[in-house]
């Protein structure tokens, strides 16, 4: 069997310096963006050694295209981007199926994403774990995805829970608490 061979292009948008790589199937990793180029490269190649730089093809063209006006704070749709999951097994590509219909401006909760599959809540843990372990985050919207009562949940990408708070807040999602229901007199 033919090794897949995949090609990586780092590039520059508002939020900083992302990182896509690809093969002929789609794109197979995203990184979301820090503040150097190095730093986006040194991560993109430390969970796909083997990449090149390379040409990118019209799609991936397309994608950088889109991820840049994402960045800009422009209301962007990925849910089209033909991805490379190969190596993922069948439980993590539905997680990551069900997660790419959390639409821009919109959140959902691990355990409503482990509902939707049909799972119980214990199952709410693995979503979580699947979502730490997106290989295309961002194309992959897991930032959307919520631990329970809206809490922001964890992050693995650079800068934690702040950069899905500030990835949040460029799509309109106020993560703020309700004001209270009934000021106080103050009596």
């Amino acid at each position: 069997m033919a090794q897949t061979i995949h090609h990586y292009l780092i590039f520059e948008t508002a939020g900083g310096f992302c990182g896509v790589a690809w093969s002929d199937a789609g794109i197979a990793r995203f990184q979301l963006p820090t503040k150097s180029a190095e730093a986006t490269e040194r991560l993109l190649l430390r969970r796909l050694p083997e990449a090149e730089p390379g040409a990118p093809t019209p799609d991936v063209l397309e994608t950088v295209a889109a991820v840049k006006r994402y960045f800009q704070g422009e209301e962007t749709d990925f849910s089209g981007v033909e991805l490379d999951l190969d190596g993922q097994d069948a439980f993590l590509r539905d997680i990551y199926a069900a997660a790419r219909r959390v639409g821009w401006g919109h959140t959902t909760t691990y355990g409503a994403l482990a509902k939707e599959l049909g799972a119980g809540p214990e199952v709410a843990r693995d979503v979580g774990q699947a979502m730490a372990k997106n290989p295309v985050a961002l194309i992959i919207p897991c930032h959307r995805v919520l631990a329970a009562g809206g809490k922001i949940g964890g992050f693995s990408a650079p800068g934690g829970s702040s950069s899905k708070a500030r990835m949040l807040e460029l799509e309109g999602v106020n993560l703020a608490p309700p004001p209270p229901a009934q000021q106080s007199l103050g009596l």
